[in-house]
């Protein structure tokens, strides 16, 4: 069977990421916020050197046997991985430098260098390096053939190019002198004018002052410098041993791993990238050029002067119609399932749930899946408060979720203290599912509900990430809610069945197929056959295959994804029954949504599974269907903004252009504005739909 048309996970990412760089480089979006967007584009872009390029390194490495086994040339990717980066980063900086840096002065911001400042302001500057900086900036001579320096990862480095006063016609010699962004802010406030605002980044303070740490020596110039390592943990997956201990142990690896990426000011010289090359023993794959600064995560806390106005407009969580702050939460969701759509509606409504049911007389036991959770939370606050209620309250926590691991771990330490049962990750299994399970004893029966969603029990994501909840009493989910957590509680427990759920490592992937099988009959028949989803990434080489079928044979499929897409859409007698487009705007789109016309009898599901081989393969997720009409309604309206957005969303396509969608219409539809004002109407009383 001949190769299908399929791209690259980590080419699609890169193309997510530029999306990503687009908002960024918007006029139309407020400064502050364009400034946010370099900020979530430079952390994503770290994240992926750590992982993703890293796995690429470690794949050049192997056997040649293990090589054939690739649909990919490591080497020919980790190349064009580089080509792509490096026309990004020289895109970053001309937004940066040429676009963003301008805009500033006009609202009276102004980021200065050592050479802009007026005598006051290098007064200052010296006096806070010498106050401040001097026990962090550690400075080293670079001697060739002597024990290099450990370069930490992901933390800022001078490059300096000096030479000794007493010799100046001997060869140049080489310094570092740490940044200490990691114990000082990044933007420093510097006296300025009423009325207009001067700052100076740290790592041109220590620029400034670098000449009082090298005495004896001439500064010819610095240049910036990071290098970042890899982050994965390489944990066997095996039903044996202490994953536990095992995390622990790779977590204190995670800060000295071998290099995944170094980068540096494209301005250095070639004598001193030469010279860092041979000191670090860099090769050519591991270098990457970028601007005057690094770690530009840092945008995050860039200050904003109280300019508001430079800021979006407030969308504040509206409150849910019934649950927001209810007395007897159980009453009504035993009446009519809720539906829970953050950051639209406040997340009240989930403390809110958990909170009462921890008073409850009635309620005898909670269980819930932790994923990620925040470092504050009033979720995980009314479970321990539950068990000084005298409720058997049990969590399992997923110790695997990347860069969660320590934080997953404290929290299960703390839950255990507190009484709670704590069950932790199997080895071989990642468990993805968001899930709660609360048993009520109703007329000395028990009755139990269900809370079903789309992303994590982390009351700080549900302000920026866009997912659905589903609140239940029927016994149809509930039932079967409690055999996941039979699963979870007890490994060897026998299979458990699905009928309505549709559980990773289960009947998930085999009921996507038949979902989309039946589509695929239908359309041979000349029947109405259509089919949309909704979600993060789609990877799956076999999910994409299918979908490739149902588009030869006449399915009408409607795809909404914010990030990876190797699915290939456009192509004649392939694909071209495909549509794709990609929706990034101030909120993060996380929810995974899936309809099938299904002859009509339109079935409809939630869900916390990408289609990824490890989600559809290797992790417990849970896909729920919606049930009540009036739901299914609401989630239509929503997909149907989606799919007429004319503002934030992007065509994907065969040729990869990341063009946004535009239409004829004079009306701006932007998804995420008319979202919010959608829930607003309702919450006023007003149920129309959108009018789109």
């Amino acid at each position: 069977m001949p190769a299908l048309p399929y791209v690259h996970r980590d080419i699609s990412w890169l193309s997510f990421n530029y999306r990503v760089l687009q908002e960024a480089k918007d006029p139309a979006v407020p400064l502050l916020e364009r400034l946010k967007f370099l900020a979530i584009y430079s952390s994503n872009l770290d994240e992926f050197f750590r992982i993703r390029v890293a796995n690429i390194r470690n794949l050049k490495k192997v056997g040649k046997k293990t090589k054939a086994e690739l649909d990919f040339v490591p080497r020919d990717l980790l190349k064009q991985v580089h080509e792509i980066v490096n026309k990004q980063q020289e895109e970053f900086s001309q937004i940066f430098e040429k676009e963003i840096v301008p805009e500033l002065r006009k609202h009276n911001i102004f980021i200065l260098r050592r050479l802009d400042l007026n005598e006051e302001q290098r007064q200052f500057v010296e006096s806070y390096f010498n106050n401040n900086l001097l026990p962090f900036v550690m400075p080293v001579l670079l001697v060739k053939r002597r024990i290099r320096p450990f370069l930490a990862n992901a933390h800022l480095y001078l490059a300096v190019n000096l030479r000794q006063r007493k010799k100046p016609l001997v060869d140049n010699e080489y310094a570092l002198v740490k940044i200490p962004s990691d114990q000082l802010p990044r933007f420093i406030p510097l006296p300025s004018a009423k009325g207009r605002h001067h700052l100076i980044l740290l790592d041109d303070i220590v620029r400034h002052s670098a000449g009082l740490l090298f005495p004896g020596y001439d500064i010819q110039d610095t240049y910036s410098i990071k290098l970042t390592r890899d982050a994965e943990l390489y944990i066997d997956d095996e039903y044996s041993g202490n994953l536990v201990q095992k995390i622990k142990s790779s977590l204190q690896k995670r800060q000295v791993g071998p290099a995944s990426r170094f980068v540096y000011d494209r301005e250095m010289p070639g004598h001193l990238l030469e010279y860092l090359k041979d000191t670090f023993e860099l090769g050519k794959n591991d270098i990457l050029p970028e601007g005057r600064y690094h770690n530009n995560f840092d945008f995050f806390k860039f200050p904003d002067f109280g300019m508001q106005h430079l800021k979006n407009k407030p969308l504040p969580p509206l409150p849910h119609p019934v649950l927001h702050e209810a007395q007897d939460p159980f009453s009504i969701i035993r009446e009519k399932d809720q539906l829970l759509h953050v950051p639209y509606q406040s997340y009240q409504s989930v403390i809110n749930f958990f909170e009462r049911a921890a008073r409850d007389p009635q309620v005898t036991h909670i269980k819930v899946i932790l994923y990620r959770v925040g470092k504050r939370s009033k979720v995980l606050e009314a479970l321990m408060d539950a068990v000084r209620h005298g409720k058997q309250v049990s969590v399992f926590v997923e110790i695997k979720a990347r860069f969660d691991e320590a934080a997953n771990l404290e929290w299960g330490e703390k839950l255990d203290r507190a009484g709670v049962r704590v069950h932790y990750s199997f080895p071989g299994v990642k468990v993805h599912s968001k899930l709660a399970l609360i048993r009520r004893v109703e007329d000395g029966k028990p009755r139990l509900y269900s809370y079903l969603a789309t992303g994590n029990f982390h009351e700080e994501t549900a302000l920026v990430y866009s997912d659905f909840g589903l609140f239940t009493a029927d016994t149809q989910l509930t039932g079967e809610v409690s055999n996941v957590f039979t699963f979870l509680e007890n490994i060897k427990s026998p299979k458990q069945e699905f009928e309505h759920l549709l559980v990773g490592k289960f009947n998930l992937r085999p009921a996507l197929y038949d979902l989309i099988d039946y589509e695929i009959e239908a359309a041979k028949q000349n029947k109405p056959a259509h089919i949309l989803i909704k979600v993060n990434s789609l990877e799956d080489r076999d999910i994409i295959r299918k979908l490739y079928e149902a588009s030869q044979a006449g399915v009408k499929i409607q795809l909404i994804i914010r990030g990876i897409c190797c699915l290939v859409p456009g192509i004649k007698g392939l694909s071209e029954n495909i549509g794709i487009v990609s929706i990034v705007d101030r909120f993060l789109e996380h929810a995974r949504v899936f309809v099938f016309h299904h002859g009509g009898a339109e079935k409809m599901y939630l869900s916390s599974a990408d289609l990824m081989q490890r989600n559809l393969s290797f992790r417990i997720e849970t896909t729920f269907p919606v049930y009540d009409p009036d739901l299914k309604k609401e989630i239509k309206d929503l997909i149907d903004l989606q799919l007429s957005d004319n503002v934030k969303a992007r065509i994907i396509d065969r040729l990869d252009r990341n063009e946004y969608r535009r239409s004829t219409s004079d009306i701006p539809v932007r998804t995420q504005l008319e979202t919010y004002f959608y829930f607003k109407r309702k919450s006023e009383g007003d149920f129309r739909s959108p009018d789109v």
